[in-house]
């Protein structure tokens, strides 16, 4: 008599949530491309170029809205709510104001193309990818895994010596977005590091609370080897942020254990700790005795202040700031920043922008053009926080994530090759507050 074999019904689920996995990886494949490729170092990176775009990245992200186009044209559904419409779309008045007013419209031209793609285009193709909460978790967590490969590349530049340049040794972990986007590794860290935090302090099941634990923890280090200061100005306010909406106790509990592990890595097992030290205390010294990156940082601010003064309502017009840097600047400014390591000769590269979004919008698309830029990216802070009871995983990373670009906007711009994983952020971001939220 045969004998019945009976399959574990927890076997079942498994197999069935792989393939649900699977089929949503392949229907998120446009989005995943446009992370994955973001490990392909830029020949910009490599060469010691401008490091406008990120190559291969940005091509994918181009294709990501083609087929996006595609999908919504073939529901013949409408894809956006008004209000979310509105939203997402408000940037377009600035940019194209700026444009049209700038004494040079076709030196305007690729400026618009690209703020379309940034702050536009890329994050209504992500939100219009994403269905359910499973699908923004395997957005998320396929931005970690960016993250802990970027990290690991970092660190291991940092312990051989083939890292970006810094006092004077080639230890700075850059990843492989090179010397001519430090900011780019540290950035996307961050971002990792936001997102494991959130799901770390949200309601989910354990493994996946503690398998966010230990990826925080790997984090930490390619952060702190990054010498980023704006980074972790922004990466430890956005966690504070997390930290405060989770529950006072709980951040209590948390920021005991950062500080722990913070002190076993730098002070326990000395990484980098001299360096870091020096770093750290740089970011108080704005006044005394600030070091010529700062230096050149205030004075670009203040340029970029008297160009708005010059034409407050739409600015100087896209890609500008560089035509107007000189007859602006005072002589503080020096000829440009040093880069080198990490597979690049040394060279002089220039200083093309203020290193403050919020000044740079201001500069070249004048009051209209910040209001309408800042505008969206409030009213996307507001809608995920008032979300937040609707499910605290999704709502902790979004707002963290907003949190930390918003802050980070501060002290960096757009450009560089991780400029497209921005865009993709704010897409993640917008899916959370303005979509119809499913609990799939």
């Amino acid at each position: 008599m045969a004998t019945a074999v009976t399959v574990p019904m927890t076997a079942t689920v498994e197999r069935w949530e792989v393939r649900d996995w699977a089929r949503r990886a392949w229907s998120l494949s446009p989005v995943l491309a446009v992370i994955a490729l973001l490990l392909v170092p830029a020949a910009g990176g490599v060469e010691g170029g401008t490091g406008g775009t990120g190559g291969l990245a940005d091509a994918a992200s181009g294709l990501l809205v083609l087929i996006c186009m595609v999908r919504v044209m073939r529901s013949g559904a409408r894809p956006l709510t008004r209000g979310a419409a509105v939203v997402i779309g408000l940037p377009i008045l600035g940019i194209c104001l700026a444009a049209i007013t700038s004494s040079d419209p076709g030196a305007s031209l690729p400026g618009v193309a690209r703020y379309l793609q940034i702050f536009v285009l890329v994050p209504a193709a992500v939100l219009l990818m994403i269905r359910d909460r499973r699908d923004f978790a395997l957005v998320a967590w396929a931005l970690v895994g960016l993250a802990l490969l970027q990290g690991a590349v970092g660190v291991t530049q940092y312990l051989t010596g083939t890292g970006a340049s810094y006092m004077g040794e080639d230890i700075r972990a850059v990843g492989t977005f090179g010397p001519t986007d430090v900011m780019g590794m540290a950035t996307v860290v961050s971002y990792g590091l936001v997102i494991v935090t959130g799901i770390a302090l949200g309601t989910g099941r354990g493994r996946v609370r503690t398998a966010a634990l230990v990826c925080a923890g790997l984090l930490f280090l390619p952060l702190v080897l990054s010498f980023s200061r704006g980074a972790w100005i922004a990466t430890v306010l956005a966690i504070a942020i997390q930290l405060v909406l989770s529950g006072l106790r709980r951040a209590g509990r948390v920021a005991l254990v950062t500080g722990a592990l913070a002190v076993v890595l730098v002070g326990g097992l000395g990484v980098g700790s001299a360096m870091v030290k020096e770093r750290v205390t740089s970011i108080t010294q704005v006044a005394g005795a600030p070091d010529q990156s700062v230096t050149d940082r205030y004075t670009m601010w203040a340029a970029a202040g008297r160009m708005w003064r010059s034409d407050p309502l739409t600015g100087v017009g896209l890609k500008g700031f560089p035509a107007y840097r000189d007859s602006n600047a005072s002589l503080a400014l020096s000829s440009g920043s040093d880069t080198a390591g990490a597979g690049a000769l040394f060279r002089r590269q220039p200083l093309l922008s203020p290193h403050n979004m919020y000044l740079l919008v201001l500069s070249e698309q004048g009051l209209v053009g910040l209001l309408a830029l800042a505008g969206s990216w409030t009213a996307l802070l507001v809608g995920a926080l008032r979300r937040r009871a609707r499910g605290a995983d999704c709502a902790l990373v979004a707002i963290g994530l907003l949190s930390w670009q918003l802050i980070d906007f501060f002290y960096a711009d757009i450009g560089g090759p991780s400029t497209v994983l921005m865009s993709v952020v704010f897409g993640l971001a917008a899916w959370w507050s303005l979509s119809a939220v499913k609990r799939a």
